[in-house]
């Protein structure tokens, strides 16, 4: 049975966190700039070409010869999704809340 040692272990969920934080925060960095672009189309899909080629590559050298390398980093991956989607989910709804306020009668 293949195990995977615990150092390689949070070295992998690292990995797999800054792949995640790359992805995503140049996701957000392109959403912020598509509202001022005349090329939308041609940002968007660059961006997600780049950025999605390089977490593939990031995966690949973590992978290794051990899937559970893949498996661990994946999960660091997910949890930085988790977090960025409940940060966004947090200050919209505080502008909500901001925007009821300042419209209260």
């Amino acid at each position: 049975m293949m195990l995977i040692d615990p150092v390689a272990a949070i070295l992998a969920l690292l990995a797999g966190a800054l792949l995640g934080l790359f992805y995503f925060v140049g996701l957000w960095l392109t959403v912020c700039k598509l509202g001022t672009s005349r090329h939308v189309a041609l940002i968007f899909v660059f961006s997600l070409l780049f950025r999605a080629t390089m977490v593939m590559v990031g995966f690949y050298f973590i992978l290794g010869d051990n899937w559970l390398r893949l498996l661990v980093s994946l999960l660091g991956f997910m949890v930085v999704r988790l977090l960025a989607t409940g940060h966004i989910r947090q200050k919209q709804q505080a502008h909500e809340l901001k925007q009821q306020v300042d419209y209260a009668p």
